[in-house]
């Protein structure tokens, strides 16, 4: 049977197709700006007055390639603080006479409390290196205020770190070249801190402001951070106060930054040394810029110098160099008892964060927080003056009322087809998992979750246009049917620029920064309406022409929506790989359910202002099963696809676990009670789904049928304690028996915990326990972890300040502690109980090193898993 339309569908899918044409070229634009195809890289070659991504990448290709592995532990680490300051006495060498530049290599110890991934912990740690390069002009003092450019050169568990943050390190090396081969003489000292323990938990950079003669000179600082392998080199924080991003704002040479995503960066498992500098101890002025994308590969084996995206490079090299030239040129620039004493400067951070934003990379806008107070509020003031001069047939209190419920249905009703744009691709999502076995089909394929998601999204939006005239207005159009379809435009188009106005002012009182993205819809959207009225008076308002009209005017504000929110997405479908596995029923449907709501979130954002004058052509039944139709193909193509693949791993742990005789005599400590391999994965596709997609690793461990899996072992929270707080991301991990002779044949001792001095007991009962930590023989120890459970009251960590206690699976409270550092000399320390109630130490030692069986084991994982693996040493004590 043929299909009929009517000449309005045929003018529906007229529109639809401009519609899909214009998006497609828009998001061809936004792929090649988050992709940084618009920068050309400079060879090896390139003047030496210009920054030169090649020459950085050399760089990388040492740190990643050559030296094997920059974890703290192993002998990388220390190859890689050699050949830094190699490069850095080389720079030193060429400095004309007129610069002064220092190179010092410091070893930092120290101990404090933080809280990191919502999680209270100790630290404790010693013999990490830091080195530092100081660059100014012959006649400067030292106590002049410097820029800090600060950026790590420890890499992650199992990854190479070409990216995290092998790049950092390359950009910061080929930058210290350029100031002093291209001549400028900064007018303020520049520091560059290259730190080395950072994936520790920013150990580096606390022992840099706890101890370093140069930290109460700092005036500004820029932290240079990867999350990826490159992309938008985007500032992701900025503070305190509004004076580094209006800094960066005006230097930039390719902007990057969004104020939003000091909104999101909560949210998001990890850290940076950003938090060290401007909140935790040092109260700086600061920008935090971070490579976002390629975070497939953030901290994973393929982190790689092949992976970095070309372009990214340079870009962040060209905009570092102008943003410190602009720093150390500002006359804000002060040192850290100049800034405590200046009122204006506390004035200044009391204005809180700015809100800034680029365009598409070509230039930035910018304003403090009191303009936006202004700004923002101009919206609101116009939709609720808008009744006064609206298409009213008399004038008077009770017309402009009628005028306003009008307003307000159609606020409702766009606010009602945002809603149910998130909320249909949801149900879509929860509809696809209840008939597969494994979720996220879109993780290697993004634009599978595009093809399911935005089709229903376009849905959901446009049923409240479908029902709208089964809702009569509040205005009397009575037998005037063009008066009657002028005052529903004029109801629909201020009702969802009111729910944008009200929007943009909840995120003003909330003390966000986001509030440009609905503000910018809201700003948009007034002259594509005038564009309109003007439009229809020649081409009447049944014109197409008449709605291109409308669209118009409002294409810049929807190409950066589109920028936005596609950057957005590219961003949360490669972090859902290491965002956390929830225990099951629910944990199973929670990334792709959040992955709907995001796109439902952006197709609102990026469609809803088009939605009021252009749903006329779309909401037509015809349209709407097409685009169903769209999505339910787009869930039958997704079941066909694999989730992961090289370029998009899946992220599995892999501990081969030693629990040790918790004996307090040295020479009895080496008897291993329990060997087993424990497994975990980091998002909701199972051990199960792993196993079965990874025969040869399901044989090796006797998994051949259900029955078998189904007996393993659960690996339980505590035997991941050397991860702790990340193993918080675990859910129903496993283990399976596993041979000790290949580790008692590699090391003579064990870790072992024991006293080395009689206890100490106090009048008021209580008493101090005094205790030696050695790590036995073990050569490639990242980091240890002590979980004390008891009547604990104080101890010698963090100037004797306990961390507030941790609960894991409904156990007692306990403190923990994590050591790190290599050292001849084993760790010592008290514990002071409150009561002769016996306190329960477990100790978590990280090795990196592993025997041939569990090597051989990780050998056979597909290529499309990344195994982070390691032997951990557990051991247990009673005092």
């Amino acid at each position: 049977m043929a299909l009929r339309f009517s000449s309005g569908d045929v003018s529906g899918f007229k529109f639809l197709l401009i519609l899909a044409v214009t998006y497609g070229l828009i998001a061809m634009l936004v792929d090649s700006i988050i992709h940084m195809r618009f920068i050309k890289p400079l060879e090896i070659d390139a003047p030496l007055d210009h920054f030169s991504e090649a020459r950085a990448v050399e760089h990388v290709r040492v740190l990643a390639q050559e030296i094997d592995g920059r974890q703290e532990g192993r002998p990388g680490l220390r190859e890689a603080a050699q050949y830094i300051t190699a490069q850095l006495e080389m720079i030193k060498e060429r400095a004309g006479s007129n610069f002064r530049i220092e190179i010092e290599e410091t070893v930092v110890n120290g101990t404090f409390n933080m809280m990191f991934l919502g999680h209270s912990i100790s630290l404790g740690y010693r013999n990490h290196t830091n080195i530092v390069m100081r660059i100014s002009s012959e006649d400067s003092q030292d106590s002049d205020p410097s820029v800090l450019v600060n950026g790590h050169f420890d890499s992650p568990l199992g990854s190479p770190g070409a990216g995290d943050c092998g790049s950092c390190v390359a950009s910061m090396l080929e930058i210290a070249r350029l100031i002093v081969d291209s001549g400028w003489i900064p007018p303020r000292p520049v520091l560059l801190l290259f730190n080395g323990a950072e994936e520790l938990f920013m150990l580096g950079s606390h022992g840099f402001m706890k101890t370093h003669k140069w930290r109460d000179t700092i005036g500004a600082f820029i932290n240079v951070e990867a999350s990826g392998t490159g992309g938008p080199d985007l500032v992701c924080q900025s503070g305190p106060g509004s004076w580094p991003s209006q800094v960066y704002a005006q230097s930039a040479i390719y902007p990057m930054a969004h104020s939003a995503a000091q909104d999101v960066f909560p949210i998001i498992p990890g850290d940076t040394d950003f938090r060290i500098f401007s909140q935790d101890y040092g109260d700086i002025p600061g920008l935090d810029i971070i490579f976002l994308l390629g975070g497939y590969f953030y901290h994973t084996s393929y982190d790689t110098m092949e992976r970095l995206l070309p372009g990214s490079m340079q870009a962040r090299g060209e905009n570092l160099f102008s943003i410190i030239k602009a720093f150390t040129k500002s006359s804000k620039l002060q040192i850290t008892h100049e800034r405590e004493a200046n009122i204006s400067t506390a004035n200044q951070y009391e204005e809180g964060h700015a809100v800034f934003f680029d365009y598409l990379t070509l230039f930035m806008i910018y304003y403090t927080r009191k303009v936006a107070m202004l700004l923002h509020s101009i919206p609101i003031a116009i939709f609720l003056a808008a009744p006064v001069f609206s298409k009213k047939q008399t004038p008077g209190l009770l017309s402009w009322f009628s005028t306003f419920c009008d307003f307000a249905k159609g606020l409702i009703f766009h606010a009602t087809g945002i809603f149910l744009a998130i909320v249909f691709p949801i149900i879509f999502s929860i509809l696809r998992l209840l008939f597969t076995s494994h979720a996220m089909h879109w993780f290697a394929h993004p634009y599978l979750a595009y093809l399911m998601f935005v089709p229903c999204s376009l849905v959901g939006m446009l049923i409240p246009r479908i029902i709208w005239n089964s809702f009569p207005l509040s205005q009397d159009a009575s037998g005037l049917k063009s008066l009657k379809e002028a005052l529903s435009d004029e109801a629909r188009f201020w009702g969802a620029f009111g729910l944008y106005a009200m929007l943009t002012l909840a995120y003003l009182f909330a003390g966000l920064s986001g509030g440009f993205l609905t503000f910018s819809l809201s700003a948009s959207m007034l002259p594509g309406w005038v564009s309109y009225c003007l439009s229809i008076k020649s081409f009447g308002r049944q014109s197409l022409r008449s709605t291109l009209f409308y669209m118009l005017p409002i294409l810049p504000c929807l190409a950066y929506s589109v920028y936005f929110g596609g950057f957005l997405i590219q961003f949360m479908v490669e972090k859902m790989g290491m965002m956390g596995a929830l225990p099951p029923p629910y944990g199973f449907f929670v990334p792709d359910v959040v992955m709907a709501a995001i796109i439902g979130v952006v197709t609102g954002w990026c469609v809803g202002p088009l939605i009021p004058i252009c749903g006329r052509w779309l909401a037509r039944s015809s349209i709407l099963q097409v685009l169903l139709h769209l999505s339910v193909l787009g869930l039958a193509l997704s079941s066909q696809f694999f989730p992961y693949s090289a370029d998009a791993p899946k992220r599995v742990v892999f501990q081969h676990s030693f629990l040790t005789a918790g004996i307090q005599d040295s020479k009895n400590a080496n008897q291993i009670v329990d060997s087993s391999y424990e497994f975990s994965v980091l998002d909701s596709n199972s051990l199960r789904f792993l196993f079965k997609h990874a025969p040869d690793v399901a044989k090796e461990l006797h998994i051949n049928s259900e029955s078998s899996f189904e007996t393993a072992k659960t690996s339980h929270r505590e035997n991941w304690m050397g991860l702790f707080p990340v193993s918080f991301l675990f859910s129903r991990s496993l283990k399976f028996p596993a041979r000790s002779d290949g580790m008692l044949k590699q090391y003579r001792q064990f870790p072992h915990l024991s006293t080395y001095e009689p206890h100490t007991v106090f009048s008021g009962g209580s008493r101090r326990i005094y205790l030696e930590l050695s790590l036995g023989s073990l050569e490639e120890v990242w980091v240890s972890v002590l979980n004390i459970t008891g009547p604990l009251s104080s101890w010698s960590f963090a100037d004797n300040t306990l961390p507030a206690t941790e609960t894991a699976d409904g156990g007692p409270p306990s403190y923990i502690c994590r050591l790190s550092g290599a050292s001849p000399e084993n760790w010592t320390f008290w514990l002071e109980a409150s009561s002769s109630e016996d306190l329960k130490v477990e100790v978590a030692v990280v090795d990196q090193y592993m025997v041939d069986e569990a090597k051989q084991l990780k050998g056979l994982f597909p290529e499309w898993v990344d195994v982070v693996a390691y032997s951990g040493f557990l051991s247990s004590y009673i005092f």
